[in-house]
């Protein structure tokens, strides 16, 4: 037996994700014969959004798969463009997805989470792609703020944030960015001084995903402004909506993405208890550098989710438009630019889910992750570019899905860290 059939076997979907699964009558049926060798890659399937492919999964990834879908198909889809109107996404589907199991599936058990492994978690973000719809903020939620609270918060912080996170009753984010420290993060100078066993925090962040609707915000500040260096006395706070001092900009309005809720953050004598610090004091910046591999993969997890979505709509769309008396897919042309679109995409593909099995094998290292999370991100930004000019007039329409995977794509080889700092990081290794 292969090495990763075993793994899957010993690692199976959390028995608790299977009480709402469902069964898509328009997909694959579940086959209890099938085995992980003998599935298809995405590029040997009819389609690449076909469920029951790529051997990183099994056939009860494939259920938890179908109900995703079903979820995303009937409560995002038809509310996508309200939530574009309003800037954010509602609080009920936060709050369906926690009933559902789809917020915190690799928090541990016993931390309030679901207990499962970040290959089940990754299906969640590739139906959010797969359905075009970017406003949910549930990846950062899940797979970037969960964590951190999980692997470096005390049992009071655990046991009063992790499991409302899960059920999607408590929104996360956390605050890096500031207007002068965008991918540095040695510019913070957001500050959080003692005052007897109190932090009073002082500063503002900006671009913050889930600001809007946060209840609770990682804030990164400096606790030791004399330190050798700025990564040496930084730290991270949990700051709750309603402490006072704690203020929330207006949404602001971004090129794409714009059902996401992105805001600025003010902090004013912020007061904060000794119980909101996470973690040890002046060990932030470590702490960050340990969790920026996963961020740095779940961007490319949805991004190259993403460019096999805008290859399926491009292709349809093809298939059925006419020019000069035939389908536009029987232009040689054509089927040439889509040859080449298909070839990245599957290359890319296999690369991406090659990390995603090291990052669940705990092998994922930072430069791997940058090399993922650059590569991925420009071939999105290059996808959407030619997937525009496939549809013609009709891609630069509002209402063409892939106009706004466009737009959406724009801020991919920017935030996570951008292409210029991933081709730093990713020198680094190579020249050490």
């Amino acid at each position: 037996m292969a090495t990763i059939s075993r793994r899957l076997i010993f690692s199976p979907v959390p028995k608790k994700l299977f009480r709402n699964c469902q069964f898509l009558s328009t997909t694959k049926k579940y086959d209890s014969k099938s085995s992980t060798s003998s599935r298809l890659d995405p590029c040997q399937s009819a389609s690449m959004l076909d469920i029951g492919t790529r051997r990183i999964f099994n056939e009860e990834h494939d259920i938890f798969r179908q109900t995703v879908r079903r979820f995303m198909v009937d409560e995002v889809v038809p509310n996508h463009p309200k939530w574009e109107e309003d800037g954010q996404v509602s609080k009920e589907v936060w709050q369906k997805a926690g009933t559902m199991g789809f917020l915190g599936i690799d928090t541990p058990e016993e931390h309030g989470g679901i207990g499962g492994d970040f290959i089940t978690s990754s299906i969640v973000m590739e139906e959010q792609s797969y359905c075009n719809c970017s406003g949910l903020g549930w990846a950062l939620h899940s797979h970037i703020v969960m964590p951190y609270i999980s692997h470096y918060g005390n049992k009071e912080q655990i046991e009063k944030f992790l499991p409302k996170m899960t059920a999607g009753q408590c929104i996360g984010a956390i605050a890096m960015t500031e207007p002068g420290a965008g991918s540095d993060l040695q510019g913070v100078r957001t500050s959080a001084k003692k005052d007897g066993t109190d932090y009073i925090l002082n500063g503002s962040k900006v671009y913050i995903t889930n600001g809007y609707m946060s209840d609770l915000v990682i804030v990164v500040a400096i606790t030791n402004p004399s330190a050798k260096s700025t990564a040496h006395g930084i730290s991270l706070f949990l700051v709750e909506e309603g402490m006072k001092g704690f203020v929330k900009g207006k949404k602001l309005k971004k090129m794409g993405l714009k059902a996401q809720d992105t805001a600025e953050l003010f902090f004013e004598d912020v007061r904060l208890p000794k119980s909101s610090l996470l973690g040890e004091e002046n060990k932030g910046f470590y702490y960050l550098m340990k969790e920026l591999p996963q961020e740095r993969l779940l961007i490319a997890v949805m991004g190259i989710a993403s460019c096999e979505y805008m290859f399926e709509e491009t292709r349809k769309y093809l298939s059925e438009r006419k020019a000069f008396g035939k389908t536009l897919s029987k232009l040689q042309v054509i089927q040439h630019k889509m040859a080449e679109l298909k070839t990245e995409i599957a290359c890319n593909r296999a690369f991406v889910d090659r990390c995603i099995e090291l990052h669940n094998e705990g092998k994922l290292d930072s430069s791997t992750a940058s090399m993922v999370k650059y590569w991925v991100s420009e071939l999105q930004n290059r996808v959407a570019y030619q997937c525009v000019q496939l549809h013609g007039g009709m891609g630069y329409m509002m209402e063409c899905g892939i106009a706004r995977a466009y737009l959406d794509a724009r801020v991919q080889p920017i935030y996570g860290g951008s292409s210029e700092i991933m081709k730093e990081l990713i020198a680094r290794q190579i020249f050490s």
